[in-house]
């Protein structure tokens, strides 16, 4: 059996908020030694954030930053920048995990449960047949106006988008995507976040770089962070090693205005993380639920001083 001790793992992190939450999650990354952290922060946090996160060593914060905004393409863009970073260290990493600034670690034994599935690539990814007509996500060239994150069910931006999807499904689309994918590929969705091996991060890149029209199909699909990886994954040599689910908790709002994003965690909610064996959870937001964030810091062995102060 493959010795966890001897794993090395790559942390990639898109942060957007709360450095402090994001020392203490960084803290927990790097408790082991066996891990590099790489940190993307949203280009729209100034400069004083960046300041705020404790860097050096084997933690990097990426000089160049992008905007990202929700289901565009610019997440994409951010999670490329930390993966080359990761690929141009030079370093040889058995596993790279995404996640966001505000998860945390929610139990021990990541680098074991790895090192037990070695080869292993944990990502969600459901298949879409071509008759689907959830292909909407890429077959429609979405405008850029569509692809914001609107709270209100009425606002004209996510009532149109509400119709071009309506159209789609009856055979009639008004704004076809131009750039198609490879031929014989289907389309693949999950969950943002995931864990795959420094070998399939290699694969991406390589095929990134051959294939600079992939890119082009998701440049204006709508959510593209949950189906770009997982599309081109699945349509890889690398498919049958995909489990179809990750290691991150997520509890996504139930009411017509969250529904689209996951809602805060709080201490009620410790019971079924701790009940789920995943290895992190989103989000935790101190300003809803401090005494979680203390909680699973505490639990996974982080010294006092590496507690969130809130």
């Amino acid at each position: 059996m493959f010795d966890a001790r001897s794993l090395r793992l790559a942390h990639i992190l898109l942060v957007h908020k709360n450095p402090d939450q994001v020392n203490a999650f960084v803290r927990q990354l790097t408790a082991e030694g066996q891990a590099d952290v790489y940190i993307h922060v949203d280009a729209k946090c100034p400069e004083s954030m960046v300041q705020a996160i404790a860097s050096g060593g084997n933690v990097h914060v990426l000089k160049e930053r992008v905007s990202v905004t929700w289901g565009d393409y610019n997440s994409i863009e951010a999670t490329l920048l930390l993966l080359r970073a990761v690929h141009d260290s030079g370093k040889d990493h058995d596993y790279v995990c995404l996640n966001s600034g505000q998860d945390l670690l929610v139990r021990d034994g990541l680098a074991a449960h790895l090192a037990e599935n070695r080869g292993r690539l944990f990502l969600e990814a459901e298949r879409f047949e071509k008759d689907d007509p959830r292909n909407y996500y890429w077959r429609i060239r979405w405008p850029r106006s569509a692809r914001n994150l609107y709270d209100w069910p009425l606002h004209p931006y996510r009532l149109m988008r509400a119709a071009l999807r309506v159209l789609f499904a009856r055979g009639i689309n008004l704004r076809p995507n131009p750039h198609p994918l490879p031929d014989n590929w289907l389309f693949h969705r999950g969950s943002q976040w995931f864990c795959i091996t420094g070998a399939a991060v290699a694969y991406i890149l390589d095929f990134l770089t051959r294939n600079p029209s992939y890119e082009a199909a998701f440049r204006a699909s709508l959510v593209p962070d949950m189906s770009f990886f997982q599309t081109l994954l699945m349509n890889s040599p690398l498919a049958q090693q995909v489990t179809g689910h990750n290691l991150t908790y997520l509890n996504f709002g139930t009411t017509f205005g969250d529904n689209n994003h996951p809602v805060a965690l709080t201490m009620n909610d410790v019971p079924a993380i701790e009940a789920s064996g995943r290895f992190f959870a989103r989000k935790f937001e101190p300003a809803v639920d401090a005494h979680v964030i203390r909680h699973f810091c505490e639990k996974v062995g982080v010294c006092p001083d590496a507690l969130v102060t809130v």
